[in-house]
């Protein structure tokens, strides 16, 4: 009994590793005959997984959605990156899925390997989120709206735009996107017949969603990309141009993609092309990067910096 259980266990796994599995390539790699497989998949089914099969030269065994889940075999690696992915998600970036987080961790910690730990507790005393600021999202919205990417249906919801006004849309979602601060969805709007790009924490889905659609190519071939091209060149009330003496590469490491277009002069000098609604918030984000600047737009910054350079001065005791 005890051999059989382990055997239902390795086959588990392995049906965790690939989408579908031929009899013969699993009976080989269990060490038994077909005739075995078969058995174990039937007392698999007993217990609540589900598992398809289908027959002829392109049939096999994949695991698929049951009444039970199926216990997930992790290799070291694998179990370290959800140990760190499911502390970040209990910092809160999605409404409601911060206390879920804590307890699968909290699950996950206790079965962790002597080994794994001191790798889990590295990580997450050696590493803090700067993240924040950004509205949450709730956690049903996100789950219905990627399931109807995934399946490729059809989903109206209620959005509210940025003045506030209430419009129903009817949209081909194709991809959410997270930039860091805030959630995107990118649609293709079936009335507006164009691409539009939603903010997540402004929409709620009215089921149900259908019918299926044929997805489309996303602009440029990117749908990240032409979201957070989106996202840049929302009408800001200051749209900033600054040149770096620096390569555009140590520009890049210490900004965010959400933080503008960089454009590279030459191995030594690059622009941020970017915008903001306070010039405060500006004047402390270049501070950051710690390398000599020219703003060449706009000259209510350049005001600004006068101000700051001079309230500082004055600070400094003579």
């Amino acid at each position: 009994m005890l051999e059989t259980s382990v055997r239902l266990l390795r086959m588990l796994a392995l049906l965790q590793q690939r989408r579908e599995w031929p009899g013969p390539d699993l009976a080989a790699r269990l060490a038994v005959t077909t005739r075995t497989v078969r058995n174990d998949v039937d007392r698999l089914r007993q217990l609540g997984y589900q598992i398809d099969s289908a027959t002829g030269p392109t049939g096999g065994y994949r695991l698929g959605a049951g009444n039970a889940m199926p216990p997930l075999l992790l290799d070291d690696d694998e179990a370290v990156a959800v140990a760190v992915g499911l502390r970040a998600a209990a910092a809160g970036t999605v409404t409601g899925i911060e206390d879920v987080s804590l307890r699968a961790l909290t699950k996950l910690e206790r079965t962790l390997p002597k080994r794994l730990r001191p790798r889990v507790d590295a990580l997450r005393t050696a590493t803090i989120s700067a993240a924040g600021g950004g509205p949450t999202v709730d956690a049903d919205t996100l789950t219905t709206v990627a399931a109807a990417a995934h399946g490729h249906e059809r989903l109206r919801f209620e959005y509210a735009g940025h003045g506030g006004e209430i419009s129903v849309r009817d949209v081909e979602p194709h991809t959410l996107v997270y930039t860091g601060r805030r959630w995107y969805l990118l649609a293709w709007d079936t009335d507006r017949r164009d691409w539009r790009t939603f903010r997540a924490d402004r929409l709620r889905p009215l089921p149900p969603t259908g019918p299926r659609f044929v997805p489309r190519e996303p602009p440029g071939g990117d749908a990240a990309a032409h979201v957070l091209r989106g996202v840049r060149s929302l009408v800001w009330p200051y749209r900033a141009r600054i040149r770096f003496q620096a390569p555009a590469s140590v520009i890049a490491e210490r900004s965010t993609p959400t933080s503008g277009e960089i454009v590279p002069l030459d191995d030594a000098t690059c622009e941020l092309v970017t915008g903001t609604d306070s010039l405060h918030d500006l004047a402390t984000y270049l501070s950051k990067f710690d390398v000599p600047f020219t703003v060449l737009d706009p000259p209510e910054l350049r005001d600004f910096l006068r101000t700051l350079a001079t309230r500082y001065l004055a600070a400094i005791p003579t």
